[in-house]
C-alpha cells in the first residue's frame, strides 16, 4: 500500500520512529530505531510495509528497499511474525542470516528471540536457495568477516536506551545481563551499542 514515506525524523524510541510527513506523525515500528539518530530533525527516507492482521494495523519500516523485501520474506516463513523478523534483522549484518540459511546452520538461527528449532528448519525450507534477488546488491561482502576496531571507555546514556531497545526485540534480563559487563566498558552511540550487543547474542 505504502512503498515509503519521505519526512522529518520526529521521535526515536526503542520501538518505533516517528516520521512527520505534511502534518502527520507516522509511527513506524523498524528493527533499529536507533539506527536513525543521525537523521532525528532531519528529512529521511523510509520503506514501509503496511501489516494488516484481525485487529493489529501497523507500519514498519526498513531503511533500504532490499531490507524491506528481506522482512517480507521472514513473514512467509510459519512461525514468524512482525516482531520476530524485525528481532532477526536488528543485528545489522542481515547477510548472516542469509549465509546461515544457505549452510543449514539452525544453530545459529535459533539464537535469535523466538527462534526455535523448528522454526529454524522451515526459515531454511522455505527460503534457501530463494534469497539470490536480495544478496548481490545489499549483501555485497557476504561470507567475509568485517572485524569492528571499538575504543575502550565508560558507557554513556546510549547504553540504557540500547538496553530498553533489546528488551523490545524480545531479549530476556538473563540474557542482556550476560552481555552487559563488557559493552559498559565501551562508548558507543546507541546504535552501535544495539548492534554490538546482538554481535554477542549471535555468539
Amino acid at each position: 500500500m505504502y512503498e515509503f514515506i519521505k519526512g522529518r525524523v520526529d521521535y526515536i524510541g526503542p520501538e518505533f520512529v516517528v516520521i512527520e510527513n505534511n502534518g502527520i506523525g507516522y509511527q513506524i515500528s523498524t528493527p533499529n530505531p536507533f539506527s536513525f539518530s543521525k537523521d532525528l530533525g532531519q528529512e529521511a527516507k523510509v520503506f514501509t510495509y503496511y501489516h494488516v492482521r484481525q485487529d493489529v494495523i501497523a507500519l514498519y519500516g526498513f531503511q533500504s528497499r532490499e531490507e524491506k523485501t528481506l522482512f517480507i520474506k521472514l513473514l512467509d516463513v510459519t512461525g514468524i511474525g512482525p516482531k520476530g523478523a524485525l528481532a532477526i534483522l536488528a543485528s545489522g549484518e542481515p547477510e548472516q542470516v542469509v549465509q546461515a540459511i544457505e549452510n543449514e546452520d539452525e544453530a545459529f538461527l535459533v539464537k535469535f528471540p523466538g527462534v526455535g528449532k523448528k522454526t529454524a528448519r522451515q526459515m531454511i525450507l522455505d527460503l534457501k536457495g530463494k534469497l539470490q534477488n536480495i544478496v548481490p546488491d545489499f549483501f555485497p561482502d557476504l561470507f567475509s568477516q568485517d572485524k569492528l576496531h571499538l575504543q575502550m571507555n565508560d558507557h554513556c546514556p546510549e547504553f540504557e536506551e540500547a538496553i530498553l531497545a533489546l528488551k523490545a526485540l524480545g531479549y530476556s534480563e538473563k540474557e542482556i545481563n550476560k552481555i552487559s559487563p563488557a559493552l559498559k566498558k565501551e562508548k558507543l552511540t546507541t546504535d552501535q551499542y544495539i548492534k554490538k550487543a546482538l554481535q554477542r547474542l549471535l555468539k
